[in-house]
Order: C-alpha cells, then sequence, then structure tokens
C-alpha cells in the first residue's frame, strides 16, 4: 500500500470517527479487521490491499492524533475560511483538511507541499474540482501564515 492509499484510508476512519464518536484505536481496529477489511474491497479501490506495519503505524497516529486535536484543527480551518463557518464545510472536506494540517504540524516525513496536493487530490475526488480548490486556498493560507511565523 502506498502512503497516497494509506492517507485515503485515514480519512475514512477520521471521517467515520467524527459520526460514531467512538475511540480511534476502536475505529481503527474494526475497519481494519481482516474480515470487515476484505469486504470493503467491492467498494472502493483502497482497500484493495492491506496496509502494512508502516503504514498501520502512519494510520493509527494520524487518526488517533487529528480525533485528539480535532477542535484545534477546525480552529485553523475557520481561522482561513474566511466567509464560511467550519460547520458549513462538508465533514468530509473538514476530514481531508484535518489531516492535512495535522500531518504539516506533526509528521515529519510529510512535506508540506505534499500534504496540501493530496489534501487537493481526495478533496476533489470526493467532493469534486470546486472543493479542490478551496481546500487549496485554505491550507495554501495556513502553511503561509507558518512560514511568515518562521521569519
Amino acid at each position: 500500500m502506498t502512503r497516497a492509499n494509506a492517507r485515503e484510508l485515514a480519512v475514512h476512519l477520521i471521517y467515520s470517527q467524527s459520526f460514531t464518536g467512538d475511540e480511534p484505536d476502536d475505529v481503527v481496529s474494526l475497519r481494519l479487521d481482516k474480515a470487515y477489511y476484505s469486504k470493503l474491497s467491492s467498494e472502493n479501490e483502497v482497500y484493495e490491499e492491506r496496509p502494512s506495519r508502516a503504514q498501520l503505524s502512519y494510520i493509527d497516529g494520524v487518526v488517533s492524533g487529528v480525533a485528539n486535536r480535532v477542535e484545534e484543527l477546525n480552529n485553523e480551518i475557520q481561522k482561513f475560511s474566511i466567509g464560511w463557518d467550519v460547520s458549513r464545510i462538508s465533514r468530509l472536506t473538514r476530514c481531508v483538511m484535518q489531516l492535512a494540517i495535522y500531518e504539516i504540524q506533526n509528521v515529519s516525513d510529510v512535506p508540506t507541499g505534499v500534504a496540501i496536493s493530496e489534501a487537493v487530490r481526495l478533496a476533489k475526488k470526493y467532493d469534486g474540482d470546486d472543493t479542490g480548490a478551496f481546500v487549496n486556498g485554505i491550507l495554501g493560507s495556513y502553511a503561509r501564515s507558518l512560514e511568515a511565523e518562521e521569519v
């Protein structure tokens, strides 16, 4: 499984957890259970290959990290989504942006540009091209604010 597929799978898990409110570890273990996981392969190609140990570690870390910091991540999204209340942004798009911001802040082997481009790709795939541009604008503004803080 590629990191891009692991990221997409993580978005699915973050999205699921946002509905159920279950503990992140429970969501990950349920959705990655071999029997359940194999049923999902007919619904989405991302489930055709099981994650490696390294990808499982990444998935577990980001799903837990986002769940534990969702309010902080939403505040960052709100700060840069001028004219939009976070509650008006689709849940899936919010999850995509939460993951990207979490990666930028906490996952050292994911460059900021990769986190943004992957978020745009996922937003386009699941919510359309316009949403991809919206996500790019918010995450680009967020990244530029970090660069300005460093100066």
